[in-house]
């Protein structure tokens, strides 16, 4: 399954307009030490309730550390139902080297 993806910029647009729900897959100490404002942390702790809890139709913009492991994410949750999924290419440390302003810790 080919997973959508957007660049940096077309999901600081996204962001700007709150028209997406960002769900960090990073590790614990990662989301503590900064994720983008707002975002949801997903991890395998409960993941499960997440699935169960949250509305699948609205837009999820999935991050990693570097856009490869949200890859992963954003496919299971398309396999589970969410109706738009994409991934955010570069992940969190592009994020980072682009917009440091929004950034929350």
């Amino acid at each position: 399954m080919d997973v959508p993806q957007l660049t940096p910029e077309e999901a600081a647009r996204i962001f700007k307009e709150k028209n997406a729900v960002f769900v960090d897959v990073r590790d614990p100490q990662s989301f503590q030490g900064g994720h983008i404002p707002g975002a949801l942390h997903v991890n395998d702790h409960n993941v499960h309730e997440f699935l169960k809890n949250t509305d699948k139709s609205k837009h999820h913009i999935i991050y990693c550390y570097h856009g490869n492991s949200s890859l992963g994410a954003a496919t299971y949750f398309l396999e589970n139902g969410f109706e738009k999924v994409h991934s955010l290419s570069g992940g969190f440390t592009k994020w980072c080297e682009l917009f440091p302003d929004k950034v929350e810790i």
